[in-house]
């Protein structure tokens, strides 16, 4: 039995309903979010946090190393901070200078190495970096939160606390780089550590530092101006901030180009899911613990607010849903039932908005911790994209057919269907989003159309011999290579491909963004048009010193503090 087959028969949503763009760009992080298994991991493991050195003026601008002890290694933040000219200041991949510019650094760092970074850091990619330097990244300031915030302790006063929410964040990353980004490690040198061998784990401990950093920079800075009379941040408010992030379209290619890596990422989520709503007899510790993260919900959402108006609506409508959810929850006949998370997940699918059952699904494996975390470890990959060229040509249109319908049924003879196009940009060598009809460049394209290869292949199979082998097909037509190897290793991995059109006219480069930002464990999806987006990491995580069991696990719906 094909595995797709195994998988819709054991319960699971199928790869055609989870993998569409529009549900995709309707994601909300879970537990299993990369930032939820981060913290739960440094609460388990008791990491130890150092301030090495915080070697700055009354202003804020100097150099500062902030460390992480694990079980088995050292990890250091070396950060520089200096000021900018309010015309430099931009969070577009071509400024060149920020507020913040920062390395993680795989051990701990001499003064020479200090020196060293404190040269090429600021140039972030035209500087010159080695393996020890594990992440390299910038940030910038929000200027009227950070300022607000300095003030208001200087004078011994808590931030005015709509405006805080109306932020989130003290500072804001607009490019974290790894494995192996301008000479830093790659990914195989830390890749079986164990605090490392999940997603992204070395870029979100490097963020989780700079966040702790933010904070004590402001309250540096407020001492500075107030000394006797200022304060430091209340912890419920220092929780609360976050780091923002500002992310455009270079997060996208990622999701073609490691295909077996996101069926992992979706595996594990569906696979919670499913575990999930199989459950026949519930408790009342969990019926509690979901009443509680449901209300957190509806606040967290009540409390979000962007300007783009298609994302405001759709905030409005899972409003909506989330009272329907608590009126149905109120019901007592409704929580004596059996099998009470499978019919939670049924009447979101019923009477939700896509963004309503997505968060349905995230509230549906919160409480569940003892059934599902121990699904973040098999979020990773060691596979690769091999060609079985003994395969005959035969098998190969039956793949197809079986696996790759959905691009079958595009029809790509329409124009609209090929409007847009994926590119570098020769400047900065970040991906790009064009217009196939009204911009040059088209010839650069890069091969992310996986739908088209697809068509095109399905095609030319039908204009050949079926009796040859696919070995000898791709020596014939070597152009069908790449496509041929991916559809022969995906058929087993069902969630590994987006089951849409990337070239469409109407596609939203957004909603991958969304998808990959929320298994980070974003929140806060403010989208400043269809090609990039803010958001707030680590928002209502826990700093170190405070980092229970209790606190690493219930971060999740962050709200503004009372």
């Amino acid at each position: 039995m094909p595995e797709s087959i195994q998988f819709i028969s054991s319960g699971m949503r199928s790869p055609e309903k989870v993998m569409r763009l529009s549900r995709m760009g309707s994601s909300f992080q879970t537990r299993l979010s990369f930032m939820r298994s981060l913290t739960r991991r440094i609460s388990r493991e008791k990491w130890k946090f150092e301030e090495i050195r915080f070697d700055v003026d009354k202003y804020g601008y100097g150099v500062s190393v902030f460390a992480v002890h694990t079980p088995e290694h050292i990890y250091s933040l070396v950060v520089f901070t200096n000021e900018i000219a309010p015309e430099m200041r931009s969070d577009r991949v071509v400024a060149e200078v920020w507020d913040a510019t920062f390395n993680l650094f795989d051990g701990v760092p001499t003064e020479e190495d200090i020196k060293r970074l404190s040269v090429n850091t600021p140039k972030q990619e035209a500087g010159r970096f080695s393996p020890n330097e594990l992440v390299l990244a910038r940030a910038n300031k929000s200027l009227r939160l950070f300022e607000h915030v300095i003030l208001r302790l200087s004078e011994g006063k808590q931030p005015d606390i709509e405006l805080l929410a109306s932020v989130g964040y003290l500072m804001r990353t607009t490019a974290v780089y790894g494995s192996g980004k301008f000479g830093c490690a790659d990914r195989e040198k830390i890749s079986k550590r164990p605090e490392t061998r999940g997603a992204f784990q070395v870029e979100l401990i490097a963020v989780y530092l700079f966040r702790w950093f933010t904070i004590k920079l402001v309250e540096h800075v407020a001492k500075q101006i107030g000394g006797e009379k200022a304060v430091t941040l209340n912890s419920g408010i220092s929780k609360y901030l976050g780091i923002g992030n500002a992310t455009g379209l270079g997060m996208a290619p990622f999701l073609i180009k490691h295909p077996v890596l996101i069926h992992n990422w979706v595996l594990a989520r569906e696979t919670a899911l499913s575990r999930v709503v199989a459950i026949e007899k519930h408790t009342t510790e969990t019926l509690s613990l979901f009443s509680k993260y449901l209300h957190r919900a509806i606040q967290h959402i009540a409390e979000w607010s962007v300007e783009d108006e298609i994302q405001t609506a759709r905030i409005l409508k899972t409003r909506e849903d989330l009272k329907l959810l608590a009126n149905w929850f109120k019901v007592e006949k409704q929580r004596e039932q059996p099998f009470i998370w499978g019919r939670i997940l049924h009447f979101s699918e019923k009477n939700f908005s896509l963004e309503g059952q997505e968060l349905t699904v995230s509230l549906l494996i919160e409480p569940h911790g003892d059934l599902v975390d121990d699904l973040e470890d098999d979020m990773q990959t060691s596979t690769g994209i091999e060609i079985d060229p003994s395969m005959s040509l035969t098998q190969l249109s039956d793949l197809l057919q079986e696996s790759f319908s959905w691009a079958l049924e595009i029809d790509f003879e329409d124009p609209e269907k090929q409007r847009r196009f994926w590119y570098y940009s020769e400047e900065k060598l970040e991906p790009r989003f064009g217009d196939r009809y009204a911009e040059h460049g088209a010839e650069k394209e890069m091969p992310l159309a996986v739908g088209r290869d697809v068509y095109l292949l399905s095609k030319k199979i039908k204009s050949v011999s079926a009796e040859i082998t696919v070995g000898e097909f791709v020596r014939v037509y070597p152009q069908f290579r790449h496509i041929v190897r991916r559809v022969q290793t995906l058929v087993s991995f069902p969630y590994a491909e987006i089951r849409d059109n990337i070239l469409d006219a109407d596609m939203r480069p957004i909603d991958l963004l969304r998808f990959k930002l929320a298994f980070f464990g974003a929140s806060k999806f403010d989208p400043k048009s269809e090609l990039w987006t803010r958001v707030t990491l680590f928002q209502g995580a826990p700093h170190p010193e405070e980092i229970s069991e209790k606190e690493a696990e219930e971060w999740a719906f962050p709200v503004i503090p009372a």
